[in-house]
């Protein structure tokens, strides 16, 4: 396995979690122990660990955790506590399929033990089940998507879907680091993404750890820097994926699109099958999570706006499948039309 100079972002050890404080970096790396699913749900909540497949992993522990915390002799009643668990950490974070998609795996492999010690069991190897495939599924992304790239090929991605953004390697990073391991000499171009700031605390920070070259720019540039710079393709991820093709990612993705369409740089979404939610068709059907106005009012606890003013924050917008060049999954590349390609991929 293609080792990296970066910690896991989520982390069992035996009978708690530790996770990344994603809050804290680039200035300090800190870790945060978690023994009880409540915590674990403040931690998504509050963004502490983020990014689609992370916080899919986040979901699954917090249900080890409340099913090793049950107190209940009776099946029925455990079941009923972690159905209700579920519905809590559902609602932390609407947008990102992954984190439905593994509570209720968790949920369907509880409801078939046959008694409460054997539940507990079942949960924490199920959470730990997809932790494990998350990184093999990641890498192999990363082995799809490194083909798309040639020695000396600069990359322009948003937000952050590296390997903080899930176990381990990340999605629209994982061909970048397969690439570089593979000796190809590789440029980064990260949008900083506001207001948290992800591309500039989180995807700069692991790729220059990793020894890539990686320059920051400001979201509001990308259409100078693609019409000066020479840019050959973007990555970026995605939280959720509908069946038609239509990709919700973090805020200031459509833009990236759109201004790729314009000079003719191909832009590739990187997600786990996971993120592909064959359910729904049309982009109003995803539900777009709109976050505290006050995350955008202030940088760094001091607020950049007069008193009174408030501010509108949408944490991810929705980019149509005719801005994007394929999906890269861990079963293969997905290409126009996504109705078809997806279906295949999805029951390949």
């Amino acid at each position: 396995m293609l080792e990296l100079p970066i910690p896991h972002t989520i982390e069992w050890l035996g009978d708690r979690a530790r996770i990344i404080n994603q809050l804290k970096l680039p200035h300090k790396l800190e870790f945060i122990e978690i023994r009880d699913w409540r915590r674990m749900a403040k931690a998504i909540k509050d963004m502490e660990i983020r990014g689609a497949p992370a916080i899919g992993v986040a979901a699954g522990y917090a249900m080890a955790l409340a099913a090793l915390s049950l107190k209940v002799e009776d099946l029925d009643e455990a079941l009923k506590e972690l159905n209700r668990v579920a519905e809590e950490l559902k609602a932390t974070r609407p947008t990102a399929v992954n984190l439905e998609w593994a509570v209720n795996r968790v949920l369907a492999k509880a409801r078939t033990a046959t008694d409460v010690e054997e539940l507990k069991k079942l949960v924490v190897e199920e959470a730990r089940a997809i932790q494990r495939e998350d990184e093999e599924c990641n890498l192999r992304i990363g082995e799809f998507g490194e083909k798309l790239l040639e020695d000396g090929d600069t990359v322009i991605t948003i937000c952050n879907a590296g390997s903080l953004a899930t176990s381990y390697y990340g999605t629209a990073t994982a061909p970048i680091y397969v690439a570089h391991s593979r000796g190809k000499r590789i440029r980064v171009l990260a949008m900083e993404t506001r207001p948290y700031l992800q591309g500039a605390r989180l995807t700069a920070w692991e790729l220059s750890r990793a020894g890539i070259e990686v320059k920051l720019i400001t979201d509001n540039s990308v259409g100078i820097i693609l019409e000066k710079e020479k840019v050959d393709i973007a990555f970026v991820g995605a939280d959720r994926v509908t069946r038609k093709g239509y990709v919700a990612n973090k805020i200031g993705t459509y833009l990236l699109a759109l201004a790729c369409k314009e000079h003719d740089v191909p832009l590739y979404v990187a997600a786990p099958t996971s993120s592909i939610d064959m359910s729904i068709s049309e982009p109003e059907e995803i539900e777009i999570e709109r976050r505290s106005s006050e995350e955008v009012l202030y940088i760094g606890g001091y607020r950049i706006a007069p008193e009174g003013v408030e501010a509108i924050y949408y944490a991810f917008d929705i980019t149509p499948p005719r801005l994007i060049s394929g999906i890269i999954t861990e079963k293969g590349i997905a290409y126009p039309p996504y109705t078809h390609s997806l279906r295949r991929i999805m029951e390949g």
